[in-house]
């Protein structure tokens, strides 16, 4: 049985595909692939409505669970 701390010497691992890539690489795929769905025409573009109804169901969602948190929070829960 050795002393040594192997597992503590070694460097660091990166992380696996995206992970492991640079930030400004993983911006550079992105772009390509956005400018690549608009090009084909299958890239998906939010009308006013559906922003405006997107952010009335997120706000009621958040609004909601705030008032259960709360709730749960005053009866000692």
């Amino acid at each position: 049985m050795s002393d040594s701390n192997d597992v503590f010497d070694s460097p660091p691992r990166r992380g696996r595909g995206f992970a492991g890539m640079d930030p400004a690489r993983r911006r550079d795929i992105a772009r390509e692939g956005g400018r690549a769905a608009h090009e084909k025409g299958t890239a998906h573009e939010y009308t006013p409505a559906e922003a405006r109804a997107a952010g009335v169901k997120s706000r009621t969602l958040r609004l909601r669970r705030m008032a259960t948190d709360a709730a749960a929070g005053q009866d000692g829960s």
